[in-house]
């Protein structure tokens, strides 16, 4: 069983077992989370999907730590100026591993 989940903005496909990366949620590593934002369910043999959510569906989630995305260089520069800024930005994640759809 599969659902897609809607996060803060974000969309992820999930399943019962894997880890996933959202956006740093203020969670400590052990805590159980609740996602209740549910687009689709589908299954083996049957998809539902809502206009625009599913009621009395949800994902519960475990919350395994927090991860650091790449580092994404910035450079501004300015022609026949001198100007140039080098500057970096790494994104906070949290990781979650997805433990039950409740469908």
């Amino acid at each position: 069983m599969y659902a897609v989940i809607r996060d803060r903005g974000a969309q992820y496909r999930v399943e019962e077992g894997m880890t996933l990366d959202v956006a740093l949620m203020m969670a400590e590593p052990g805590e159980q989370v609740t996602l209740n934002e549910v687009l689709m369910v589908g299954g083996t043999d049957d998809v539902k999907i809502g206009a625009p959510l599913l009621a009395n569906v949800s994902v519960i989630a475990e919350v395994v730590g927090e991860a650091r995305g790449e580092k994404i260089v910035v450079f501004k520069y300015k022609r026949k100026k001198r100007y140039r800024r080098r500057t970096g930005h790494r994104q906070d994640y949290t990781r979650l591993q997805i433990k039950e759809i409740r469908a």
